[in-house]
């Protein structure tokens, strides 16, 4: 065994591609995609290294084109659950003890893979899957992805390298042992690069891990895994399951060696498990950890003296980027009477110029949104939009289609009444509420921001008066866990604004930095002495 004390590679982000026409990139992209399409593929369960495939088939579609057929996800149920977490546990003790740059080293080269030979791959998966463009592709399934792997890497040694005082001796340690148990992680359809982080960043700590992904994140899901297996990762390390969740649920959750949840998700479903959690605490040998971020109704707050050009650009591509299906996208917005002709004319000069279709046109900036329960839920809020004709203007979008693909058009609608429902739940969708307030109400209108709904995840002050961001930064401080000062809400890059929220929108862990990955190991203090004492007394007592 080696004695030497080895550092990881500095991390750095990966460039994001452009796909401009007549790129390498591009057209490795389009050929990945149409390969693809001419081809159906299986997407089983992985269970201790194995493929496990099951009769229970369900069709993965594009949401685009939802007749076509990408190929079939096999889905087990509760044996299927109980056989992961034996998987877990009995990869569990030769991982943990794995050293830490061995452990490293996987990681790190699944992130090359990710950016090289498999980016066509797993860019493609995701357009065809949940309906990127190739831009949002690129910087969500790509970058973050290896960024994600490459910086937990170093956070990761940033933690072990973190060690106590020793007085004369005496030898301190501190170990950061991996949870006692199990880790299930369950992740959402918006974001490959979470979806391959959650179980990833417990894993990198000595974790091993059950994973649930979303239903409609199965077919980049199986690219993850091909991944992580050609990167040399152990059987059961990572387990993928798909099962419903009430089915996960049941086993997982009063299984007595479950360690912790990672989750991303709903608020009320995370609220639900946090519960379920509670309940059952006499079950488990310790105290699960409990990571979630969840919901947002995230705002854009535009100060009288802001840019309209500015304002407009964060509102079309906060609010419409991937169809508003970001938990962090602009889906609220107050901006004063002063400055909103202006807003308005370049908002919908923005719309105007905004394609919708199939992702492997370039040319289209809107997609469809995920499936048909969120294409039917989306539409009833522009419906009660569109009934509220006492506060409501709706001046751009509105329209819906599911036909071929569930397609909604980039939806702005203005209110009179800043507590309206638009205003204050998650849509998530491509659908954006304004509230056009008096310019000389800033201050109100900071204190109404504050008390909007019941998330704080994001949000965007656009201003160009100093004392009126200090201002806004003061008032809202538990607002938005990621707080932007003249940009759009969305975009948080790993390594530079470790993303997460508060109140309604989670536990703020940060995935993204080191804060993250320290709920993942359980630490042991070590104290040896020397030359231990041989009397009991103290020289008090003479």
């Amino acid at each position: 065994m080696s004695n030497a004390t080895f550092h990881v590679p500095v991390p750095k982000n990966e460039p994001v591609l452009s796909y401009a026409p007549g790129t390498p990139e591009r057209a490795a992209l389009q050929a990945e995609m149409d390969r693809r399409l001419k081809t159906t593929i299986d997407a089983p369960m992985w269970i201790g290294g194995k493929a496990v495939l099951t009769k229970d088939m369900r069709k993965m579609s594009p949401p685009h084109k939802h007749a076509h057929k990408l190929g079939m996800a096999h889905f087990g149920d509760a044996k299927h659950v109980r056989a992961a977490i034996d998987a877990a546990l009995k990869a569990k003790r030769d991982w943990e003890n794995m050293p830490f740059e061995e452990r490293a080293a996987i990681f790190l080269k699944a992130a090359e893979l990710i950016s090289g030979p498999y980016r066509a791959a797993i860019n493609a998966s995701t357009m065809l899957g949940q309906g990127k463009n190739a831009f949002q592709a690129e910087i969500d399934s790509a970058c973050e992805f290896a960024d994600f792997l490459r910086f937990n890497v170093a956070y990761a040694q940033q933690i072990y390298n973190d060690q106590p005082i020793s007085s004369p001796g005496v030898w301190n340690r501190l170990e950061y042992r991996a949870l006692e148990g199990f880790v299930f992680a369950l992740t959402p359809f918006n974001f490959t690069a979470i979806a391959g982080n959650l179980p990833a960043s417990c894993a990198l700590m000595g974790n091993t891990v059950v994973w649930k992904c979303a239903d409609t994140q199965a077919y980049s899901a199986q690219v993850i895994m091909e991944i992580f297996n050609a990167a040399g990762l152990p059987g059961g390390v990572i387990n993928l399951v798909h099962v419903d969740g009430p089915t996960a649920g049941e086993v997982i959750f009063k299984h007595k060696d479950f360690a912790g949840i990672h989750f991303t998700g709903s608020t009320k479903v995370f609220r639900h498990i946090w519960q379920t959690i509670g309940n059952n605490l006499p079950l488990y040998r310790s105290y699960p950890r409990i990571v979630g971020e969840t919901g947002g109704k995230d705002f854009v707050l535009a100060h009288p003296t802001a840019d309209p050009k500015v304002v407009a650009t964060a509102l079309s591509r906060g609010a419409f980027e991937f169809q508003g299906q970001k938990c962090s996208a602009a889906s609220r917005a107050y901006i004063p009477e002063n400055i909103w002709p202006q807003v308005k004319k370049e908002l919908l000069a923005d719309l105007a110029e905004m394609r919708m279709g199939d992702p492997r046109d370039f040319k289209n900036f809107i997609g469809a949104v995920i499936d048909e329960r969120a294409f039917d839920k989306i539409a009833a809020y522009i419906d009660g939009l569109k009934k509220d004709r006492k506060n409501v203007t709706i001046i751009a979008g509105g329209k819906y289609d599911k036909k071929n693909g569930y397609f909604i058009e980039p939806t702005v609608a203005v209110t009179k009444d800043p507590k309206s429902v638009t205003m204050c739940e998650e849509i998530f969708g491509p659908v954006l509420t304004i509230y056009v307030y008096s310019a000389n109400r800033w201050t109100d209108t900071l204190k109404l921001v504050d008390s909007t709904g019941e998330y704080a995840l994001t949000g965007a002050v656009i201003s160009n008066d100093r004392a009126s961001i200090v201002q806004a930064t003061n008032v809202l401080r538990h607002a938005a866990g990621n707080f932007y000062i003249n940009d759009k809400p969305t975009g948080a890059v790993v390594g530079q604004q470790p993303f997460g929220g508060a109140r309604g929108s989670g536990t703020n862990d940060k995935a993204g930095s080191y804060l993250n990955l320290i709920r993942w190991v359980s630490p042991r203090t070590i104290k040896e002495t020397f030359v231990p004492p041989t009397e009991h007394g103290y020289p008090f007592l003479g």
